[in-house]
């Protein structure tokens, strides 16, 4: 594979190899050496096996069979216990006991769709808005973030009778054919960007167009956004919408430079655009400052819509889309009933409560705060010993630390970010990479991740990356699985 981190003034570099790709059901690299994975022999054996090599397993090369949950930790069938700190879908702990109690009470009364007066979704519904900016007033439940987000696409083209959709570049928004258009992390893989889709800057001050030295980074990517528009308008074309999550995820953990947002919702406004802000992955306290990230950019910026899901059901199918009165009128002047079969079922509901009550009772946006500030400061620690971390940044438990070949061109480490993956799944701690370059080390933790297993990560961190060191000072080869 290519070159890896050079070894200051050793005239070698790092070499990483990764396993033979065998492909099959499981993928590529999914059997080592002609054996499968222990354990998972009679599975495949004896198991109906749907999965096409299209569907991503983590850990192709060594995958693990997962069959419990509890807290921030999981355990594959031999009992190993392994510690998660990147599953932001089981918010509040995998199998939280509040979570489970209230699905279950609910389950034996009624479950049946939303078509019945139900005090649930009424609740929900009041509970939610109490965590929103006031003119968010109205509330549509659906079954997952990429429901949300279509959803939001239909919303915004009915209320303002344009078409186009601007998003930021790298950006993914789910898995629907409407949003893989929108989505420049699917869409360049496969038939390219539609003619009403139009792609602006990143706004990385890491590596991107203007950077950390820049004197005003939000202003310079927000007439990005209006260069954009500019163009749209000049060919004759209409802005429908502006969509971006409110911290880019697979853009690799990106914060964007306060101010940003409320120059791009004025470009949007002026040429009849909605802002729709993508929470899916980073809402429900994970911040910590506060309970949305885009209120990160300040109390003078509102969104026009809000998608949540992933976190907001703990593990169980829930999602949501928030927005004003203005625009639930426009959609409903279509005449076209909007009607989801699962959406808002009383157990749904139920489940979405109990998340809320854990997050309250167990203060978990605070909790996020201050263990997300202390692992925060622990990898900035590793930051000034190992020359592979160019940055890491972030705020409460939505933290990424971007690996690098050397720090003049910043080029992403993606081979050794792979490595480092692969060494501390071996140690337990399930991890995984984001960005372009796939260089990006992710930390989207349940919420209950403590200090302790903040301190327990980076020690281990540490060690693979000394290790990672000393291998290329001595020329060594590096293999994900040694």
């Amino acid at each position: 594979m290519g070159e890896g981190l050079e070894a200051g003034k050793h005239h070698c570099a790092l070499k990483v190899l990764s396993l033979p790709e065998t492909g099959g059901l499981w993928g590529a690299g999914a059997m080592v050496g002609g054996l499968v994975p222990s354990g998972l022999q009679t599975w495949l054996s004896t198991s109906y096996c749907p999965h096409s090599d299209s569907c991503r397993l983590f850990y192709p090369e060594d995958p693990i069979k997962i069959v419990r949950g509890q807290g921030q930790y999981l355990y594959d069938e031999q009992g190993a216990e392994y510690l998660d700190c990147v599953n932001n879908v089981a918010h509040v702990g995998h199998c939280h006991p509040l979570v489970v109690q209230a699905a279950h009470e609910q389950n034996q009364v009624l479950n049946t769709n939303s078509r019945y007066l139900h005090d649930n979704i009424v609740d929900y519904a009041q509970r939610l808005s109490e965590t929103l900016p006031e003119k968010l007033s109205v509330f549509y439940f659906l079954n997952s973030g990429s429901e949300a987000n279509d959803l939001a696409l239909r919303l915004a083209r009915q209320y303002t009778g344009h078409w186009d959709v601007v998003v930021l570049d790298h950006a993914y928004h789910g898995h629907l054919s409407s949003l893989i258009d929108i989505s420049p992390y699917k869409f360049r893989d496969l038939d390219g960007q539609k003619e009403w889709v139009h792609v602006a800057p990143l706004p990385d001050t890491y590596r991107g167009l203007y950077r950390e030295d820049h004197p005003n980074p939000a202003g310079a990517y927000a007439s990005e956004v209006e260069r954009v528009v500019n163009s749209v308008q000049e060919k004759g074309r209409k802005i429908a919408a502006f969509f971006a999550e409110s911290l880019p995820s697979v853009g690799g953990q990106i914060i964007p430079p306060a101010g940003f947002f409320q120059e791009v919702a004025e470009h949007i406004h002026r040429a009849g655009g909605v802002f729709v802000a993508d929470e899916i992955q980073v809402g429900f306290g994970r911040v910590g400052q506060h309970f949305w990230a885009f209120q990160l950019q300040g109390e003078d910026f509102v969104p026009d819509i809000v998608t949540m899901g992933k976190s907001i059901g703990n593990g169980h199918p829930v999602a949501c889309v928030a927005t004003t009165q203005a625009v639930a009128r426009a959609f409903e002047a279509t005449g076209v009933e909007y009607f989801n079969t699962f959406g808002g079922s009383p157990v749904s509901c139920a489940v979405g409560l109990a998340v809320l009550d854990v997050l309250e009772k167990e203060q978990l946006q605070a909790h996020a705060a201050s263990v997300g500030s202390f692992l925060t400061e622990l990898l900035r620690q590793q930051k000034a010993k190992h020359p592979i971390i160019g940055d890491v940044r972030g705020t409460g438990l939505f933290i990424g630390v971007d690996l690098i070949k050397d720090e003049a061109t910043r080029t992403p480490a993606t081979e050794e970010a792979n490595y480092v993956v692969s060494r501390m799944k071996e140690n337990y701690i399930l991890l995984s990479t984001d960005g372009p370059g796939r260089n990006v080390l992710k930390f989207k933790p349940p919420m209950c991740f403590s200090v302790d297993n903040a301190r327990h990560v980076v020690a281990k961190m540490d060690a693979i990356l000394t290790s990672m060191e000393e291998k290329v000072r001595s020329c060594e080869t590096l293999r994900l699985q040694p």
